[in-house]
């Protein structure tokens, strides 16, 4: 199997199933024909963005953050890196405290990622407050932002 398609086989395990550590993924990937070893799905991971999320079923499962932001510019996520502070989760909410005069821009940002967990945005000057359905969304959208610093 050819790398591009073992990543493929990969997101859609992880989408279509909660995966939570490497070992598991590996056993999924060698029940569907790829055989490969732990270290490879350990470089997969690491190649395609993949973050921990929390799960439904289980305490955290593999999610794919990186497909969201593909779709706007690297130049968006550098600002977003650098005028925020901090990101905070209260319930349903996401807290981004940002430096003064920033949290419009970094509404834009999120808002240009079209994360489907989120219902909307409300930005000030130093703050922008994401509002998500519940608690367990509000948690995938602070893991989401929280990775765009992982990179």
């Amino acid at each position: 199997m050819k790398k591009s398609d073992r990543l493929n086989l990969i997101l859609k395990i992880i989408k279509e199933n909660e995966i939570s550590n490497q070992e598991e993924l590996t056993e999924f990937l060698n029940k569907s024909g790829c055989e490969v070893s732990q270290a490879t799905v350990s470089r997969d991971i690491s190649e395609l963005g993949l973050i921990k999320v929390s799960g439904v079923d289980k305490k955290t499962k593999y999610f794919h953050a990186i497909a969201i932001s593909q779709n706007f510019s690297k130049k968006n996520i550098d600002l977003f890196r650098q005028v925020t502070t901090s990101i905070v989760v209260a319930n349903n909410l996401v807290v981004v405290k940002t430096l003064q005069g920033n949290g419009s821009s970094a509404g834009y940002t999120v808002d240009s990622m079209n994360i489907p967990q989120i219902l909307g945005t409300i930005a000030g000057d130093d703050t922008l407050v994401i509002i998500a359905k519940d608690v367990s969304d509000a948690e995938i959208i602070s893991q989401i932002l929280r990775g765009l610093f992982n990179d």
